[in-house]
């Protein structure tokens, strides 16, 4: 599970934690049943207070997305929860507003943005176009 955090984000770390386990279960990154880090070697890894993930647990608990099963650990939900338009729409947004600000640390104007954007664009539906003619050469 990739949960990565960003101090100067301004967002309590436990909410960016609820806030990508949220996006990455109703993305299906992770899958119903599937087991979450324990709260030990997750704040190892993100080098954060076990108190820190026993919160952001305990909130994804409430909200329905993940179950706690005692002495086995915990797990994503069977019911893989959608994320709600407003939710989508601010995940997009904040990457986003860390995209422009790093672009205009380094010079780059909007207009280069949104060309770069719809070069890459591109470049993706060229080779998802070429991945699919590969995957229907490989059925013949």
């Amino acid at each position: 599970m990739d949960i990565s955090i960003n101090l100067a984000d301004g967002v309590p770390i436990y909410r960016q934690i609820v806030n990508q386990v949220k996006y990455l279960a109703a993305s299906g990154l992770i899958k119903p049943g599937e087991e979450l880090p324990p709260i030990r070697t997750l704040a190892l890894q993100l080098k954060v207070t076990p108190n820190t993930i026993v919160k952001a647990y305990h909130e994804l608990e409430i909200s329905g997305v993940v179950q706690k099963r005692q002495g086995s650990g915990t797990f994503i939900s069977d019911a893989r929860p959608q994320l709600a338009l407003r939710q989508r729409r601010r995940v997009i947004e904040q990457r986003i507003d860390g995209l422009l600000a790093e672009a205009h640390q380094l010079n780059f104007t909007t207009d280069d943005i949104l060309r770069m954007v719809r070069e890459r664009k591109a470049a993706m539906d060229e080779s998802g176009e070429e991945a699919a003619e590969e995957k229907k050469e490989a059925g013949r």
